[in-house]
């Protein structure tokens, strides 16, 4: 098994001297390594989003990796539905969307189910630029997780996704 490399039981990284950290306000040390282990990967997740929307296409912000994934996997979306699942304002969705849209990346066809509306969808071209640096990144995942074995791989992505499924509601 794939050890934490933190070298204390639990998972939970030990304070500076090597001892365990103490309970802190109440709440236990569990959660705080939670919380800053957290932390440090939200940082490099912001800062690899950036770089793979780059390689995309050099003018895209950060966050517009993010509508790729997004439409990629679930399909053509309203405008309205991609920024409740972002969480984010309509008019910041909105930006985001011309931005990707004046660089052909995602274009809007008329709602079938409501003509006064439209949904979003990725070019041809989006997809390909975006499905390519998709691909790169898998490739890095499995070369940094090679000596892990399948299952932690899996139980990873499980724990991920029960995170993720509790941040939604």
């Amino acid at each position: 098994m794939h050890g934490s490399g933190t070298g204390s039981e639990g998972g939970v990284p030990p304070a500076a001297g090597g001892e365990p950290h103490a309970p802190t306000g109440g709440v236990d040390r569990e959660f705080l390594a939670l919380e800053r282990e957290l932390a440090v990967f939200l940082r490099r997740a912001r800062a690899q989003s950036g770089e793979m929307a780059r390689e995309v296409h050099p003018e895209l912000e950060p966050a517009a990796y993010g509508l790729f994934v997004r439409l990629d996997d679930a399909g053509p979306q309203r405008a309205t539905e991609l920024a409740g699942y972002f969480g984010v304002g309509k008019a910041t969705m909105s930006r985001q969307l011309r931005a990707l849209e004046d660089l052909g990346l995602v274009a809007r066809d008329p709602d079938p189910a409501d003509g006064r509306a439209s949904l979003v969808r990725l070019t041809e071209e989006g997809r390909d630029r975006f499905r390519h640096v998709r691909d790169a990144r898998r490739e890095r995942y499995v070369r940094k997780l090679a000596d892990w074995d399948r299952a932690e791989v899996a139980e990873l992505a499980r724990l991920l996704n029960h995170f993720n499924v509790r941040a939604e509601g």
